[in-house]
């Protein structure tokens, strides 16, 4: 079935990569074709869904169930060209009727707003079997509620109150969203880290899932700096996966305790300086790090790969002779250049120019709101050195660690 998104992509690294739509669209549609089944009794073939981004959706929906107070219908999740764990993914709504009375209190108890007149259906929400819950602050939603998000449930009260429109119900309505598997899919999303347990988040700010979408990931970053922010002023953040090995041997520091902020440590900068953060330390590996000694804030390699030029530069102004800078530009892993340094007899001077050379440019972003440093190290050379603000950090987020305790 054509769902509206054939003429829809974008063009990435020389290949066409088709949209998708998000779990909150399936949400919507889903919960739109249950009420028009519990009201019409008929099962829609298939349901048109006006997205936030302005692009129209025709869903089909399917695994349909009628019963005298309530009916279910799934969507199954399209996330186009997007490596989405969530792609293929069947979102159920139940869609109840209820009192009026029954639907304030279910909003109420999350704090969820009322979004009906008094000659409309009060519509309220529940997570079911696969949909998360919070346990900690500082996400959307408060803790105890279901990992439903807010514009997700905008459109979910929409599609529904639409139906009872047409059918003339001003009562109140229960749509339960549910997916099943969606608890053994979480683990490998970043749920986990934002403490959002036993399934996965309904989500989507524009209904549509753009292929590796730089925003989305950005999203996902800020949501967990704005979690850890909620009780505390300063921030570990990692790049990745080596970043968190590395905590795990030689701080005091749970892996769980960092962001994990990708290739995106301009942004990640620029977040905390947003969220009002007093300080953020970067635990790196030196790969991603030479680009900002650089003054590259982006470090996947698409972007730019300048590594091999800033540590020739560095070793040049540590006097390395124009041998040895040959020797080095010729490189091809860190490791490798970091070899010639140490065989060149410049490491100290080198190291002491790259540090801060990178001290240089994360404070340039970070302005004067935000301390900033970094730890950089190496697999093979171990911790390669600390910037000028680093050590301050350091004992700031064990003091405040402690303080958690």
């Amino acid at each position: 079935m054509n769902h509206g998104l054939e003429h829809q992509y974008i063009i990435k690294d020389h290949k066409r990569l088709r949209f998708g739509y998000t779990t909150g669209s399936c949400a919507a549609a889903a919960a739109q074709a249950a009420a028009k089944l519990l009201f019409s009794g008929e099962i829609p073939a298939a349901v048109r869904l006006a997205t936030p981004k302005g692009l129209v959706l025709f869903l089909e929906p399917v695994e349909a169930a009628r019963e005298e107070n309530g009916a279910q219908c799934a969507i199954r999740k399209d996330a186009g060209d997007d490596p989405d764990v969530t792609d293929g993914l069947l979102i159920f709504a139940r869609v109840q009727k209820c009192s009026r009375e029954t639907a304030v209190s279910c909003l109420k108890k999350y704090g969820w707003e009322k979004d009906a007149g008094e000659r409309e259906a009060v519509i309220a929400l529940e997570g079911g079997a696969g949909i998360g819950t919070v346990t900690l602050p500082g996400l959307e939603q408060p803790v105890g509620a279901p990992a439903i998000n807010r514009v997700p449930r905008k459109m979910i009260r929409k599609e529904v109150q639409s139906v009872c429109r047409e059918a003339g119900y001003t009562e109140g309505i229960l749509v339960t969203v549910s997916a099943p598997g969606g608890e053994t899919l979480a683990e490998k999303t970043f749920n986990p880290r934002l403490g959002i347990v036993g399934g996965i988040s309904i989500l989507g700010t524009s209904g549509i899932v753009e292929p590796m979408s730089e925003r989305a990931l950005v999203a996902t970053i800020e949501a967990e700096m704005r979690q850890k922010a909620a009780d505390r002023e300063y921030l570990l953040v990692t790049p990745g996966n080596y970043g968190t090995d590395y905590l795990k041997g030689n701080f005091p520091f749970a892996p769980e305790e960092a962001v994990k902020c990708s290739n995106y440590v301009g942004q990640t900068i620029d977040l905390a300086v947003n969220l009002g953060l007093k300080g953020i330390l970067f635990v790196a590996h030196i790969g991603k790090f030479f680009k900002v000694a650089g003054g590259i804030m982006n470090t996947h390699s698409r972007e730019a790969d300048a590594r091999m030029e800033i540590l020739a530069a560095c070793a040049l102004q540590a006097q390395a002779d124009a041998g040895q800078v040959r020797e080095i530009l010729s490189c091809v892993t860190t490791d490798e250049g970091l070899r010639v340094i140490r065989q060149a007899g410049v490491w100290e001077k080198t190291m002491q120019i790259l540090l801060g050379r990178i001290h240089t440019c994360l404070k340039r972003r970070a302005g004067e709101q935000l301390k900033i440093g970094a730890i950089v190290f190496s697999h093979v050379y171990g911790e390669l050195g600390r910037t000028e603000e680093a050590e301050e950090l350091l004992s700031l987020l064990t003091e405040e660690q402690e303080r958690r305790k």
